[in-house]
């Protein structure tokens, strides 16, 4: 797994946690217990510190990078594919959906789903267990069935495949 010291500060990767062998950590990242971050993903703690909870989970080719302070993403949180996160807080057990970005000071409460290819512009506050729709997101509504069984289950779908990939991957030599 590519880690990178930047001036003198190097990514903490718990012992429990996954990083793919192709992602790439830079800086002042911390990766908590049960947490996994996929391939192709980058995480860059050059202008302030990136924080990965406990049993959160960050899908292939999604991008983390912070200003000055901190982004965090919070426990048992998905980043889905494709995202773009940048200097915001996102809460626990939220769902960020594929290809969706969420800008400079945004907060995405804690249980909420942002719908795949949203946008949550600078400064927005998802509240707590709504799915927020749009770019730029505007439109939140309650949860529905389907959204609530993917915020419940997500997570863990996503910790027992890390468990697959740390066990079962290999490099394949041409």
């Amino acid at each position: 797994m590519p880690l990178f010291s930047f001036e003198g500060v190097s990514p903490t990767v718990h012992p429990e946690a996954w990083i793919a062998p192709t992602a790439t950590l830079v800086g002042d990242v911390v990766v908590e217990k049960g947490a996994s971050v996929r391939y192709g993903a980058v995480l860059r703690g050059d202008f302030g510190r990136i924080v990965v909870r406990e049993g959160a989970n960050i899908q292939d080719n999604t991008v983390v990078h912070v200003n000055d302070g901190v982004c965090e993403i919070g426990p048992r949180a998905t980043i889905g594919h494709s995202c773009i996160v940048h200097d915001c807080t996102i809460g626990e057990q939220a769902l960020i959906g594929n290809g969706s970005v969420v800008l400079d000071k945004a907060v995405v409460g804690r249980r909420s789903l942002v719908a795949a290819g949203a946008t949550v512009t600078p400064n927005t506050q998802v509240p707590e267990e709504t799915i927020a729709k749009g770019s730029p997101a505007k439109d939140f509504t309650p949860l529905t069935a389907t959204a609530t069984a993917w915020v419940d289950h997500n997570a863990a779908v996503y910790r027992e495949l890390a468990r697959r990939h740390a066990e079962g991957v290999e490099e394949v030599q041409p």
